[in-house]
């Protein structure tokens, strides 16, 4: 086998057989999934449009990418003034920004509060209905560009090309220490509300319901072969005129939601569309989520990188969005967790974790130990040197995965 890497590289791989229960086996499995309206979805939304606005900046006009992180987003939502038939914003959303990054480069100005402000507006016009920023926006930075520890003043206040990154570097080391895991494939109750999200945010639902919201919320749950779902979906007041109508409303998605996962999976689910209903607390918004009422969401509080939120599975608590994507590993490692997980996967076919540890400025192919656990596996030399092939393949292509986030700004939820 030709692993390319240096030699040592391949020692910090363990390929083992998984002991644990697979998801499938346990009696009881719980999945979350955050839509792309509710407010932390939106703050790391937000983070990582602005990581790649700035990337994208500095590779326009310089060729090479500035040291920054902006992945401590805040949403500090709006007031609204809404009943059935009307609905307005009367307080603005309000963003704040904090991190770091360079403001100037050999003397000129970076228009960093121009960047900031084309994501957050960028974002919240894509999963907003009537958003317009000049009314329902205000935009905060608090960006610094401060020396950090153990750090030359050069990564934030670049004043030459060589403090600048080049996205063909390969050079690069660990911004931090970093533990990311990932698994391959999702459950049966995972795709299922992964699905169920996007389709009710998709473009065609929301064509033929224009009166629903994106801050869906879907809490899935498996008992043995019992499936339910709990879905929590918006209506925008403005376009529903009474309670009658949003009954009418919610007995048709209802109906649609029904069709759909028939049509998508071979089991039967329960549903529960706005349970609070009951109580005649009924889920009206003006711009379609609850940041319309002073809600407010933080980056790293939602979905991990595969788009869910799965406390009965191995995950990784680092929040990607936003962070450095020239060297910081709690965002590189992520993907490459991600992308590990379902190469081995494909190729072995059976259930697989990936776990990735790094320490602070080892280099980027080298994290100190990668685990591969895979369920029901029986050791074979063969398969191993496989694996551990595509294991070694994918570090020394590492720099591709920065490539991907800035040039085609890979969603991570």
């Amino acid at each position: 086998m030709n692993y390319s890497t240096k030699e040592g590289n391949k020692n910090m791989i363990h390929i083992t057989e998984n002991s644990k229960p697979d998801i499938h086996q346990l009696p009881f499995e719980l999945v979350e999934r955050k839509g792309v309206g509710h407010p932390d979805t939106i703050c790391d939304a937000i983070a990582e449009r602005a990581s790649v606005y700035y990337s994208r900046y500095f590779l326009d006009h310089y060729e090479k990418v500035a040291h920054h992180w902006f992945d401590k987003v805040m949403l500090i939502g709006g007031c609204a003034d809404f009943k059935f038939g009307e609905g307005k914003i009367t307080a603005p959303y309000r963003v704040i920004f904090a991190g770091k990054a360079a403001k100037t480069y050999k003397g000129v100005s970076i228009p960093l509060d121009r960047i900031l402000w084309s994501a957050a507006d960028d974002v919240l016009s894509e999963v907003l209905t009537g958003f317009e920023a000049s009314e329902h926006l205000t935009v905060i930075n608090e960006i610094v560009d401060y020396q950090g520890a153990g750090r030359l003043n050069s990564r934030y206040q670049p004043k030459s090309e060589n403090d600048l990154v080049s996205l063909d570097h390969n050079l690069s080391v660990s911004n931090d220490c970093n533990l990311l895991s990932a698994y391959a494939p999702l459950s049966n109750l995972e795709r299922l509300v992964l699905h169920t999200e996007q389709y009710l945010n998709g473009e065609k639902f929301k064509t033929n319901h224009p009166e629903t919201g994106w801050d869906i919320k879907i809490v899935g749950s498996r008992e043995y072969n019992t499936y339910k779902l709990l879905i929590n979906i918006p209506f925008l007041a403005q376009r529903v005129s009474s309670v009658d109508e949003y009954f009418a409303c919610k007995a048709e998605i209802t109906h649609e939601i029904e069709h759909f996962i028939s049509e998508a999976f071979d089991f039967q689910v329960e549903l529960s569309v706005n349970p609070q209903d009951k109580n005649q607390h009924y889920y009206l918004t003006v711009l379609g989520s609850v940041a319309d009422t002073g809600d407010v969401g933080v980056v790293g509080r939602g979905n991990r990188i595969n788009g869910l939120i799965t406390p009965m599975r191995s995950m990784s608590i680092e929040a990607p969005a936003g962070k450095n994507p020239m060297d910081h590993t709690g965002k590189i490692y992520g993907v490459l967790a991600q992308k590990l997980a379902l190469k081995i996967y494909d190729y072995i076919e059976k259930a697989v974790e990936v776990h990735v540890f790094t320490s602070k400025e080892a280099p980027m192919n080298e994290p100190d130990h990668i685990s591969v656990q895979i369920s029901g596996w029986v050791e074979s030399q063969h398969e191993k040197e496989e694996i551990t092939q595509m294991i070694c393949d994918c570090l020394n292509e590492v720099n591709s995965i920065s490539k991907n986030l800035i040039i085609n700004g890979e969603i991570m939820w």
